[in-house]
């Protein structure tokens, strides 16, 4: 097992936590902005890894304790002292908008730092594009872009989401347009 500092990339963290949730038996799926950040290439930097999970939270806590993170007071998240990210578990189910996905429906990587359970590329910019939307957040906009421009995207899964979630198709033309390089 990994030794966690400062200066352990944010890819290390979130493959040390997702191999220690996995060795527990426990089911955990990175979402959110650490997605951003992984398939950003960093341009996007989040301060929290979030792992999506049914589990109960006494069990996950259990599991990566041994990397040095302990729980902050009664909420769900867990810090190491010697890390600059925390790790958070929002509770399942995975979802994007309206949508939720299974745990088996995300993707298991395999990283420089082992494997590591997360949602692939597509469903991170149908997070953004749901957050972008519900709460007119425009960063959540920008990091769906940074995504769509690094990664591949399935564009015409994105557009039957879209279409099911009500999303007008001028959004993800915007989303398009903006990702080209």
């Amino acid at each position: 097992m990994g030794s966690i500092g400062s200066k352990t990339p944010l890819a290390e963290l979130a493959a040390l936590v997702s191999q220690a949730l996995e060795r527990a038996g426990l089911r955990a799926t990175l979402s959110g902005g650490a997605a951003v950040s992984l398939y950003s290439e960093n341009e996007y930097e989040s301060k929290d890894l979030d792992f999506v999970s049914n589990e109960r939270l006494k069990m996950l806590g259990e599991a990566i304790a041994p990397l040095g993170f302990a729980r902050v007071g009664q909420g769900r998240e867990f810090e190491n002292p010697d890390s600059p990210w925390y790790v958070e578990f929002p509770p399942g189910p995975l979802a994007f908008g309206e949508t939720s996905i299974t745990d088996d429906e995300a993707s298991v990587v395999e990283t420089d730092y082992g494997p590591l359970r997360i949602i692939g590329p597509t469903h991170v910019v149908m997070d953004r594009l749901a957050a972008y939307l519900h709460w007119h957040d425009n960063p959540s906009l920008d990091q769906a872009v940074l995504v769509a421009k690094r990664q591949h995207i399935d564009w015409s899964a994105l557009a039957e989401w879209a279409a099911a979630e009500g999303i007008a198709p001028e959004v993800l033309s915007m989303l398009r347009s903006r990702s080209r390089p």
